[in-house]
């Protein structure tokens, strides 16, 4: 049932990010850590690696790798910091910083700041990606906060290319610390169908859904799923 529940979850997720360029791990994480904890971070990461995988050949025409280098550089310090974070916390410390993290993540999306995807920012939402995405798995809203002026395929293109890369780094620095094991790769390992399956799902509908309706309908259960998080840290 546990198993069912969490490949509904990601299934979800990965049709999100398929869509709009990220939301796997905003859905999936709160949902996934009340499911079982050992679902945060790494197994996400893999899967938020195998889809960004797909969706990086299926957008390959649109990448800018002269842009995303700077994201790339900025991310190594901030996964580095994020492992840290890790390696003090508790468990119910990281449902606290999780269910922070998807806040903070919802109230970026709902503001009208507009960033400029120059080097420096680029390299500063490196570094808060690198830093959210290895300690909670939440790692998008950053970069979708300088990319969200341009073009809808050049969002999901480049969202791609970077969660290709940003995702190895988390894996590799929770391999250094612990948080990637044998029982998390076979957790995984269940939840690649759903991951694909999201994906496949996403392409056969992208055009005919809103996607400012999609947007909101996930902003909305990010909301719900953080606040319940925060709530479980203090009951």
């Amino acid at each position: 049932m546990d198993i069912a529940l969490a490949a509904l979850v990601i299934f979800i997720g990965s049709y999100i990010q398929s869509s709009i360029g990220f939301g796997l791990a905003i859905v999936a994480a709160p949902f996934l850590f009340f499911i079982d904890p050992l679902y945060v971070p790494a197994p996400i990461t893999v899967s938020a690696f195998t889809l960004s995988l797909a969706n990086a050949i299926k957008h390959w025409h649109a990448i800018s790798f002269e842009g995303l280098k700077f994201a790339i550089i900025g991310r190594v310090p901030g996964t580095i910091a994020g492992g840290l974070l890790l390696f003090w916390i508790s468990m119910d410390q990281l449902a606290l910083w999780l269910g922070i993290s998807v806040i903070i993540a919802v109230v970026f999306s709902l503001g009208n700041i507009v960033f400029k995807p120059t080097p420096a920012a680029l390299f500063s939402a490196g570094f808060l990606s690198g830093f959210m995405g290895t300690s909670s798995s939440i790692g998008g809203p950053p970069m979708a906060l300088v990319l969200q002026h341009q073009e809808n395929d050049f969002i999901r293109a480049n969202m791609a290319a970077f969660f290709c890369v940003s995702c190895l780094m988390s894996l590799v620095m929770l391999s250094i610390i612990d948080r990637f094991r044998i029982e998390h790769i076979l957790i995984s390992l269940p939840l690649m169908p759903a991951t694909l399956l999201g994906y496949w799902l996403a392409m056969k509908t992208l055009y005919k859904i809103s996607h400012q309706n999609l947007r909101r309908a996930s902003l909305l259960l990010c909301s719900i799923s953080g606040i319940a998080a925060i709530i479980t840290y203090f009951i």
